[in-house]
């Protein structure tokens, strides 16, 4: 199917919600290029992370979703315990590709990234690696052009012209500050993240499993992998001042949050070849548009989520889904664009808020805090338990027409 108003089309970012957008805008015919900031895309490179059942679902849709799986492993279910090593929680996922048509899928980020690249290239997305963006020109009213900076391929600046530029750079995006520049920035929460991979066979993990640790000072989540490696990660507070860390403190700063903790999270922190992060987390609450002109942003461009949700790499595909449907059927971009933040500010804006309030009983101050969060935490577990059903349960009809 042809596109009638949109013939060709930029996106600024090649990591999860580009790939999947670009996808589907072959569909509909649309020429499509990525521009990609790294010099290369490295599969080996960041953390992991779960693709729910919602995300899971626009890969089947796309055909997909078994080559992604293959590079990860399905999750059976989440255990919560607190600092003394008692279970307090427990949300059981065998059964969700029969409640919610996918299971959730654990997958190194890395590995994600590269199996979507991979297939969208097969499917007629052009990638470009090394072009960061310099400037968006809105200055005519029938395309938009896209000017990157020096050391592209070819090791010259250079631009491109499309009927539409759609920012799909993550939080610190570019396009927004150059579309939108009156946007606020993305807020920080006050949580530090780090991760890592370990071999660790004394943990007491089940496979397929993620335990979940609400610590005395700080968060440990692990997942058994199928073929026994842990992957890991840690939350703790950090102020916004504080520096750098130097990586030689890095894992003695975890092993000193988890001090008092079940003793097999010190285990498989010494057992981490190389512990990664930090990441400061910063999410967007809200924004007043998402769009400008031929201009529109979608994932964490438009509104960042902490992982806390587990829904920020599901959340980017259903933008990415949406947004060409809304292109497929609307006259105009500028009506596409209108339509998409329509449809999705709701949903993504309830998400985002219960990724903080998920956040915020991860670090506690002392002693008082903790007593009073791990008397809370049943109760919190219920609620957090009915939102992730309801973000499960969410699809996307292509076939449907965007009113």
């Amino acid at each position: 199917m042809k596109q009638r108003g949109v013939r060709r089309a930029i996106l600024i970012g090649g990591g999860i919600a580009g790939p999947v957008l670009g996808m589907f805008l072959r569909r509909l015919g649309v020429e499509v290029t990525i521009y990609e900031a790294r010099e290369a895309l490295v599969e080996s490179e960041g953390a992991f992370l779960g693709v729910a059942p919602n995300g899971m679902n626009v890969l089947v849709e796309l055909g997909i979703a078994g080559a992604v799986q293959a590079r990860g492993a399905l999750c059976e279910g989440l255990r919560f315990e607190n600092a003394r090593g008692r279970r307090i929680g427990e949300i059981d996922q065998r059964e969700a590709a029969r409640r919610f048509g996918a299971g959730l899928v654990m997958i190194r980020r890395g590995a994600l990234q590269a199996a979507l690249a991979e297939e969208a290239v097969r499917r007629g997305v052009e990638i470009r690696y090394g072009m960061r963006l310099a400037d968006i020109d809105r200055s005519d009213p029938r395309a938009v052009v896209a000017r990157f900076d020096e050391g592209g391929e070819g090791g010259e600046a250079g631009e491109a012209r499309g009927d539409v530029l759609i920012g799909c750079d993550g939080f610190r995006s570019r396009t927004r500050a150059r579309a939108l520049p009156d946007a606020p920035a993305p807020g920080y929460t006050g949580l530090i993240d780090f991760g890592g991979f370990a071999r660790c066979p004394s943990a007491p993990l089940s496979p397929g499993w993620n335990v979940m640790v609400f610590g005395r000072r700080a968060f440990f989540g692990a997942f058994a992998a199928p073929d026994g490696e842990v992957w890991w990660f840690h939350n703790s507070g950090e102020p916004e001042a504080g520096g750098a860390l130097a990586p030689g403190s890095l894992r003695e700063r975890i092993l000193a949050s988890h001090e008092g903790d079940p003793g097999w999270i010190a285990d498989v922190v010494r057992a981490t070849p190389e512990v990664l992060g930090p990441w400061r987390l910063h999410d967007i609450l809200t924004m007043p548009r998402w769009h400008a002109g031929r201009v529109c942003l979608i994932g964490d461009a438009a509104h960042a989520a902490t992982p806390h949700a587990g829904q920020g790499a599901s959340l980017a595909m259903e933008d990415g889904m949406l947004l060409a449907r809304c292109l497929r059927d609307a006259a105009e971009p500028e009506q596409a664009f209108a339509a998409f933040e329509r449809l999705r500010r709701p949903r993504v804006e309830a998400i985002v808020r219960q990724a903080r309030r998920n956040g915020s009983r991860k670090a506690v101050a002392g002693p008082v805090a903790e007593w009073l969060r791990d008397r809370a935490l049943p109760l919190f577990l219920r609620i957090g338990a009915a939102a992730q059903e309801r973000a499960y349960a969410y699809r996307i009809d292509w076939e449907a027409r965007v009113a």
